[in-house]
């Protein structure tokens, strides 16, 4: 056996050929990839074996989903296609929220599948997805993936991952499966240097087209009450510095969705805070008002649309619409549009800054309006601050944030699961520039925390990441801490402890006017937890109990100095987050909506 066939772990098929999982580990190693999360299975091993000879670091999940969730959070923060490994029927099933959550947040991710052998389809193998339809477990992610590929030769898995990733990549990112039968990776193909199929060498987004720029910038310049609204797709810095040049340069107020938060520094005298239901006022109200807004990279979601009902939040028409979004499809999909650009918006929002420093270059300027802003975020961060203040325990979760913020450098990284920690940090925590705000945004999913923290401790070794979760979403995804302890990263979990899905029991309570099925309880009635400092020693980690309010500030300077992952089990108090917008579940509730009442 040659030293070649030794350092990939082949059956000697003969000089000019390896197995296709080692060829795929060249392939992915030439595309820059150095991590892939996954969970073993019998379908999966013979590409496990080509990885573990290979640079290549597989980090092993305990459950599937929580391997999804830490290749989105390494995508997230690292610029990278996530890649995650999974196996055959309920280990792909496993992983179906995971690969859904990157999927609508736009996140670039590539799920390989391993699948039954390729000659025992319809047989009903063992772990085969086969009731109704023969062995196609890829009809299960098509709904939500970018594209789904079932390979069925193995001269063809190079073409398909290469296309697997371009697509994941390009236009709008996104999660794809490429779907592999086991036997096609122990199957001989022709060796190639430099890893196969090679990638696009240069990819060159949609630009915005100069007439068309001139025409926005002309429109914004002409506006009474222009509103820049900012999606989560502005990630470049040029893109950024843009924005801020143009808002600047027409004394533009910027109004963000859930996936904006901390794209612009919350601290700009132009920022209004998030929009719909946990928006602010101020915010609401100047969107209702609004004559012409650019909206960029968003889809006008419910939650930041006030369910779309024009009496809240957007009222267009007679507000005038300017869309541009990588997505034709997201172009006019809730709202009329005036002018729509298909086109990158960190490209677009330049070029629109360029047509009106060109065109309008007179600033304008809009005293009161930046002096109404700073009023209402002064207001709402002052209160937020003053109800931190507070030595109640158990805590209130302003009182957790309010420790949080003090206790953490300003580059940290801020990820949240869903519920108080998601809407109450979205709307009232002011988050330093250099700060990074990850969440769940799109399919909003509990457990989401925990697990895509140690993805993007791994994508940003350097930085303190805190994975700010709830009880409900600690309890779903339990396997994030020992996959944190078994990877060396130094996650800081806190868990806001209502014992409770809180969010939940408030919506019941303020509805119905009782709770059930929404509190933990033990089987005499009492509120039960369990101990999730203990859990975390019990894994590994440093274990905080929080025990009064003084606890909090020094269990956190402790777990963020030594940089060891860290459960902390904050004792929290079940308080609703102030919700200024509207959400029409709550008509629904009271039996009171009317569906012929949104546009």
């Amino acid at each position: 056996m040659t030293a070649e066939v030794r350092h990939r772990g082949l059956a000697e098929t003969g000089p000019a050929t390896v197995s296709a999982a080692a060829a795929l580990v060249d392939q992915l190693l030439s595309y820059g990839v150095e991590y892939i999360f996954g969970v073993c299975g019998h379908t999966n091993i013979a590409l496990l074996d080509a990885l573990g000879r290979s640079p290549i670091r597989f980090v092993m999940a305990r459950h599937e989903q929580s391997a999804a969730h830490a290749a989105d959070g390494y995508a997230r923060v690292s610029g990278k296609p996530g890649v995650v490994l999974l196996h055959v029927g309920p280990g792909m099933m496993n992983a179906v929220t995971g690969v859904a959550t990157a999927a609508l947040d736009s996140v670039p991710l590539v799920a390989i599948a391993g699948d039954i052998p390729s000659y025992f389809t319809g047989r009903h193998p063992h772990q085969e997805v086969n009731l109704h339809s023969d062995a196609d477990q890829t009809a299960i992610y098509q709904p939500f993936v970018k594209r789904a590929w079932h390979v069925r030769r193995a001269e063809d898995l190079s073409r398909f991952t290469e296309r697997a990733f371009w697509t994941a990549t390009s236009g709008r990112p996104g999660a794809v499966l490429l779907n592999v039968p086991m036997d096609l990776f122990s199957r001989p193909v022709p060796a190639q240097h430099g890893g196969g199929r090679p990638l696009v060498a240069e990819a060159a987004p949609p630009e915005l087209p100069a007439a068309t720029a001139g025409r926005i910038a002309a429109a914004l310049a002409g506006a009474q009450r222009p509103l820049i609204y900012l999606g989560g797709g502005l990630r470049t810095a040029a893109g950024r510095d843009a924005l801020l040049e143009l808002a600047e340069q027409l004394d533009i107020p910027i109004a963000h969705s859930l996936m904006g938060k901390g794209l612009v520094p919350d601290d700009h005298p132009l920022v209004l805070g998030m929009t719909g239901f946990w928006g602010l006022e101020v915010t609401n109200t100047y969107a209702l008002e609004a004559d012409v807004v650019l909206a960029l990279a968003t889809r006008f979601a419910e939650t930041d649309a006030s369910s779309w009902n024009p009496s809240y939040t957007w009222n267009i028409p007679p507000t005038r619409l300017i869309q541009i979004d990588i997505d034709p499809a997201e172009i006019g999909r809730n709202y009329p549009v005036e002018i729509g650009a298909v086109a990158d918006v960190n490209r677009a929002v330049i070029a629109i800054a360029q047509a009106v420093r060109r065109d309008h270059p007179e600033p304008v300027s809009r005293p009161a309006l930046r002096d109404q802003i700073h009023a209402a975020r002064t207001e709402l961060f002052a209160g937020s601050a003053e109800r931190g203040r507070s030595d109640q325990f158990p805590l209130r979760p302003e009182r957790i944030l309010a420790d949080l913020h003090a206790a953490l450098p300003e580059d940290a990284i801020l990820v949240t699961d869903v519920g108080w920690n998601k809407n109450g940090v979205a709307q009232c925590y002011p988050l330093p520039a250099q700060g990074r705000f990850i969440t769940p945004g799109g399919l909003s999913t509990m457990g989401f925390g925990p697990a895509a923290a140690v993805g993007v401790q791994i994508a940003a070794p350097q930085r303190v990441v805190v994975a700010l979760i709830g009880d409900g979403g600690m309890s779903a995804q339990l396997p994030a801490v020992p996959m944190a302890v078994e990877q060396g990263q130094p996650v800081v979990f806190v868990v806001m402890n209502n014992r409770a899905h809180g969010t939940i029991a408030d919506l019941q309570i303020s509805n119905f006017g009782q709770s059930y099925g929404c509190e933990f309880q033990d089987p005499d009635g009492a509120p039960y937890s369990p101990d999730f400092a203990a859990y975390g020693r019990a894994c590994g980690a440093d274990g905080y109990s929080i025990t009064s309010a003084a606890d909090l500030s020094a269990a956190l300077s402790a777990a963020i100095g030594n940089r060891r992952p860290a459960v902390l089990d904050v004792p929290m108090v079940n308080e609703p987050v102030p919700t200024p917008g509207h959400w029409n579940i709550k008509d629904i509730y009271q039996g009171v909506f009317d569906p012929e009442a949104t546009p």
